[in-house]
């Protein structure tokens, strides 16, 4: 059991230094220069352009309601068996009541000494 409990500690403290080390590195990156004095970058070349698709100005004919066939009818389903009444529950006998609990404990008188005076 400690040696788990060692190599999660170990675990949790190899990840916080690999965080210190993202962290310094973003900031050494935040803080450089923007680019490089006398570094020009090569123009972006230029975006052809795309043949423009014409679309169709009349729309398809769709079928007429009435053309379509009529759907079949609902096949009859078969009917559930009677099932007889189930008998009716005997009744429980009644459970005797419990005595109440008093309210005062009695004190009793203390028991005799035994020395005799």
């Amino acid at each position: 059991m400690a040696s788990s409990n060692c190599f999660v500690l170990a675990i949790f403290m190899a990840l916080s230094l690999l965080n210190i080390n993202v962290g310094l590195a973003a900031r050494h990156l935040l803080q450089m220069p923007p680019a490089l004095p006398g570094v020009t970058l090569p123009p972006l070349p230029s975006i052809p352009n795309l043949p423009q698709p014409t679309l169709p100005t009349t729309q398809p004919s769709l079928p007429k309601p009435g053309a379509l066939p009529p759907l079949p009818s609902m096949p009859t389903l078969p009917t559930m068996p009677s099932i007889p009444p189930l008998p009716s529950m005997p009744t429980l006998p009644t459970m005797p009541s419990f005595p109440t609990i008093p309210t005062t404990i009695p004190f009793f008188s203390p028991p005799p000494s035994k020395t005799t005076p």
